[in-house]
């Protein structure tokens, strides 16, 4: 049995409480998921600036009416310190999942993305510090590792950040180390690679590519490529994040105060992403024959991205299940019926 599923079979066995900040988002609604199908008490935060209904709707279907019970929803936003508060009440762990992501939603407007970012986190930060929880889990990003060079990524070695995007999330470590050193509160970030899954917006200026491309062939229109095609992404399945949120927010005092890769530790170019998803889809039935568009690389993206994941695998007992084909495999079903 693994860490993970040890730890699962625990939580089942012994509720606890947890606050989903970004609940009604793509991560944020896996996690409430699974959190529920575990029995768990669940609150949620969320203002439904990127999260939506529709996400709360779905995971109301796939749990019983016993486990629905147990979750509340909040409409509120981090960047209000009193919903923060509220959010926190009786809460034993907290993921905070809530942001603005996108590089380029961050280069065209800054300062929303400062406030979202920044100003929610310190304020999360403060309640869930005030409010005595037992630990403070935060989406962080392989952004943060900017110009730096080296592959794969390691956590110790970052670059200069290439987007205001970037910067807001190195911001979010520098506040949790130094809440680690000054009011000895623990945190743990994990920088995610390029998540994907079920319940992520195909739609819309900022969709991340996996869904956008999907959406596009089944509808017969051109994909995009930025640049060559030859820049490559470490691609992580949903599941992944998920169980590395749940074994991080349960980690030993020893492995807290400390930022994590959530990866598989693997690279695909566009250019194979492209085939992988033609294929996936084609094995549904969905034939698309077109070829890829080229365009100008992107301002602020990163040239080629792998994560070092063997700190969170001998830290947090972290184990990847899904490798890019297997994820696409068990996501098609959901893109297509959406």
């Amino acid at each position: 049995m693994s860490k993970y599923q040890g730890l699962c079979e625990g939580l089942a066995g012994a509720p606890k409480t947890w606050l989903i900040t970004g609940a009604a988002g793509f991560i944020g609604s896996n996690l409430l998921e699974h959190l529920l199908k575990l029995d768990q008490r669940v609150i949620g935060l969320d203002n439904f600036a990127t999260g939506y209904q529709r996400n709360l709707d779905e995971v109301r279907s796939l749990v019983s009416a016993e486990q629905w019970a147990r979750f509340q929803f909040i409409e509120g936003d981090i960047r209000n310190p009193e919903d923060c508060v509220r959010a926190c009440e009786g809460v034993d762990y907290v993921l905070h999942q809530a942001a603005l992501g996108s590089v380029p939603r961050s280069l065209n407007d800054p300062i929303t993305t400062n406030s979202a970012n920044i100003d929610g986190f310190l304020n999360m930060l403060v309640a869930a510090r005030d409010a005595g929880v037992k630990s403070f889990t935060y989406a962080a990003s392989s952004s943060t590792y900017g110009d730096h060079p080296a592959l794969p990524k390691v956590e110790e070695n970052i670059g200069k950040p290439l987007s205001p995007y970037a910067v807001t999330k190195y911001v979010n470590e520098l506040y949790a180390d130094v809440f680690g050193r000054s009011y000895g509160f623990k945190t743990i970030g994990l920088r995610y690679f390029n998540v994907f899954g079920k319940r992520q917006d195909p739609d819309g200026a900022y969709a991340a590519v996996i869904p956008k491309w999907t959406a596009a062939m089944v509808r017969g229109e051109d994909v995009f490529i930025n640049g060559d095609g030859d820049t490559s992404r470490d691609f992580c399945f949903i599941e992944n994040a998920v169980q590395a949120n749940l074994l991080a927010a349960t980690a030993e005092d020893s492995a807290k105060n400390e930022v994590y890769n959530v990866a598989v530790g693997d690279r695909t170019t566009l250019n194979d992403l492209f085939a992988a998803l033609k294929s996936a889809l084609a094995e549904s039935g969905v034939v698309y024959d077109k070829e890829p568009v080229y365009r100008d690389f992107r301002a602020g993206d990163v040239r080629h991205s792998q994560a070092d994941i063997g700190k969170a695998a001998s830290k947090l007992g972290y184990a990847p299940e899904f490798r890019i084909q297997e994820g696409i495999a068990r996501a098609m079903p959901w893109y297509l019926e959406h």
